[in-house]
């Protein structure tokens, strides 16, 4: 790799351009003001950085030492307790307070809704998540398991387009019913005056809501017209002349919902971005979601296809006033932990922290966003930021100097910046309030991370015992208290109404029906967002937000009884219980195919995120973060003798077989089997046989080391 000098830094060649000749101009930022402000942030926070590292390390090491002098003993809550509050890893409540965010988005503050969660370097994904703003409900459930059977033949089945309407037609019902009747019943929707009517046996219905009806736009022929639910869209799309609508008797041809509200873009979990090359590819799709600009050509059913980022909506509001109804989601970005490093920018010879890069550079390049005067990201000239993995209230307080000191360098206000801090980590859900409280002027989102929580948990307790099975977990006792626990603390401190309290990944991109059963449990556990892994599913997930008002479903919560820290600091292990033979035997080759289907993608291709079938040929939704709970488990039953190294291998081999033959039409794919020595199997091999020795358990470090390797061997 080549460097250039930039004050005092070496930076890669190819950073240094990128920076200078896309991301600068056009932000009134000079490049020696970019440069020499950011060696300056090195200079005063790398070394709090590191110095925060070790902190982690020595209390895992006392922690450690306390578990193995209590190895086999019954698990005691209270001593647990007083032991972490002694050596500080619980640090003591302060006095109350309330977030004091301003300046925020209404999609982040005053609208539930779904969020998307999608890898920054793939720019196809990166428009599909921006435009999944509005999304059509009848294709939802057309193309989807939620209706029963499937379509007959290529072309339009109007039997399976019967169902969709009858599904969709009760879901109006539901969410925007008439006065009288049924929209199973209604011959026409139009406009008398200000209000918008259903017609049904002649005679015109209202609606239960009269001022539902927001906004409108009319043809000769063709009509949109957009209430308003639960602070949601509904579009209702009118057209006689399309096959669909000359089929209903409204001329209904299809139902438009307000879908995603937000967007995560993601340079962490769910991309590969192990070199300065990768980190500018991140940043430039970034960039071009901030200036408008990114545009992404492919091949889809034989034909070229061009994808653009979707203009806002011009509209007309009952009264005739005009009314801008925004066409994409909101982006946050999320950057990178503390751990990592990187050397795209040397200091003094040695590697730099990646999220610092991170910060600066994707904070410079929302500066477009905040130039422009027509399709903003944000009204409010916010740049939204997700910072995962802290650890502690002290790993949040480095974040928000971090993000003060770009401001600084940009020239921006403070709190310009809005920072998401995720909940993914056993110290910071022990510690949530206070790690909120470093962030309290600039914090607009919480949210629970089930994978790497588990992670976390496992690696923390990893020489107490051997844990219970990854299938047990999301119902141990301490997983019920972190998810209650997360939206206990964004309800305390004033969140809901500045910011998200947010929820997991639905991980089975492809099952939609279970989806709507289990899914509708978020907005109903006080959440006002949550991930989904596909604009179509966040288009049927949208449908749980109408179902409930989220923001009542708060107030209800805030009278419950808040959850027990001695329960979320009750670590998931066996206490002395067996597991049998085909229990371990289960759990080792269902791990390591998981482990294999996820890692030979990441190494050999550079694939940080994608639908990867498990053990029983199910695609799953894998990333960084499921790999994280799987390789942690195999260690942890290493580490206590449950399993052996020898099977370990064994299960590795066999499962690298059914890996390869599950990727058998996948023409980049490179086979582990039968020689089992390339650095996808080696990677997979080392995340279970030296886990104990991975910072927090992280799998980052040995994935970057085998992606470089395998980079220089096949030049990917």
């Amino acid at each position: 790799m080549s460097y250039v000098e930039r004050s005092g830094l070496q930076v890669a060649s190819v950073l240094a351009d990128f920076a200078e000749t896309q991301l600068l101009p056009g932000t009134g930022i000079t490049v020696e003001t970019f440069w020499s402000g950011y060696a300056r942030l090195l200079q005063d926070l790398a070394p709090e950085n590191a110095k925060l590292l070790r902190r982690r390390e020595e209390l895992q090491s006392q922690i450690d030492d306390w578990s193995k002098s209590r190895k086999g003993s019954t698990f005691e809550a209270a001593e647990h307790r007083a032991f972490l509050e002694e050596i500080g890893y619980l640090v003591p409540k302060g006095a109350p307070f309330q977030i004091g965010t301003e300046n925020i988005d209404p999609e982040i503050a005053e609208i539930a809704g779904p969020q998307l969660v999608v890898p920054v370097m793939n720019a196809r994904y990166a428009l599909n998540a921006a435009n999944a703003r509005w999304r059509s409900l009848y294709d939802a459930l057309y193309g989807t398991d939620v209706l029963p059977g499937d379509a007959k033949g290529h072309a339009y089945d109007p039997k399976r387009g019967a169902q969709a309407q009858a599904w969709a037609a009760h879901f109006l019902d539901r969410a925007v019913p008439l006065v009288q009747g049924s929209h199973h019943a209604v011959t026409a929707y139009h406009r008398n005056g200000e209000a918008l009517v259903a017609v049904i046996d002649e005679t015109e219905v209202g609606f239960v809501q009269a001022d539902a009806f927001v906004a409108f736009s009319e043809t000769d022929k063709t009509a949109n017209y957009v209430l308003k639910h639960n602070g949601l869209h509904i579009e209702l799309v009118i057209d006689p002349t399309h096959p669909v609508g000359a089929a209903s008797k409204s001329g209904l041809c299809d139902i438009v919902l307000e879908s995603a509200l937000t967007a995560i873009h993601d340079c962490e979990d769910s991309v590969a971005a192990v070199d300065a090359q990768d980190k500018v590819l991140a940043y430039r799709n970034w960039l071009g979601l901030m200036d408008g600009t990114l545009v992404e050509r492919f091949e889809k059913g034989g034909r070229q296809v061009e994808r653009r980022l979707e203009d806002d909506r011009e509209m007309t509001r009952p009264d005739g006033s005009a009314i801008t109804l925004k066409g994409r989601t909101v982006a946050l970005v999320r950057n990178v932990g503390h751990l990592m490093t990187t050397d795209a920018v040397l200091m003094d010879g040695q590697d730099t922290p990646e999220g610092m890069l991170d910060a600066v550079f994707t904070v410079t390049a929302a500066l477009h966003d905040r130039a422009r005067s027509a399709n903003t990201n944000s009204a409010t000239g916010s740049v939204y930021v997700v910072k995962p993995k802290m650890h502690g209230p002290d790993e949040v307080a480095l974040a928000e100097k971090l993000y003060a000191g770009v401001e600084d360098i940009l020239g921006l206000p403070r709190n310009t910046v809005k920072l998401g801090v995720m909940d993914e980590e056993r110290r910071t859900s022990a510690n949530l309030v206070e790690c909120m409280r470093q962030v309290k002027d600039r914090l607009v989102f919480i949210n629970t991370g089930f994978l790497d929580r588990t992670g976390d948990e496992i690696h923390t307790a990893m020489q107490l015992g051997p844990v219970i099975p990854k299938e047990e977990m999301k119902s141990a006792p301490w997983l019920l208290a972190y998810e209650d626990g997360n939206v206990d603390a964004g309800l305390l401190t004033g969140l809901n109404g500045r910011g998200q309290i947010g929820k997991g990944m639905w991980a089975k991109p492809d099952d939609m029906a279970e989806m709507l059963e289990v899914k509708l449990g978020h907005p109903m556990s006080g959440a006002n967002t949550a991930w989904v892994p596909s604009p179509t599913a966040a288009t049927l997930h949208a449908t749980h937000y109408h179902a409930v008002n989220v923001f009542d479903r708060m107030d209800e919560i805030k009278t419950r009884a808040a959850a027990s820290l001695e329960t979320l600091l009750t670590p998931p292990i066996l206490q002395g219980r067996n597991l049998s033979e085909a229990e371990i035997r289960h759990g080792l080759d269902n791990n390591c195919q998981s482990i294999l289907g996820y890692v030979v993608r990441w190494v050999d291709q550079g694939i940080g995120c994608s639908k990867v079938p498990d053990l029983n040929d199910v695609a799953l939704m894998e990333d960084r973060a499921t790999l994280r709970i799987s390789s942690q488990i195999l260690t942890n039953w290493l580490l206590h003798g449950i399993i052996q190294e020898d099977e370990i291998i064994d299960s590795l081999k066999r499962m690298a077989v059914k890996v390869d033959a599950q990727n058998a039409d996948d023409t980049a794919y490179r086979a582990m089997a039968p020689a089992f020595d390339g650095p996808a199997f080696a990677a997979a091999r080392d995340l279970i046989l030296k886990g104990v020795e991975q910072p927090s358990g992280y799998t980052e470090p040995l994935l970057h080391a085998y992606r470089r390797k395998a980079k220089a061997m096949y030049g990917a």
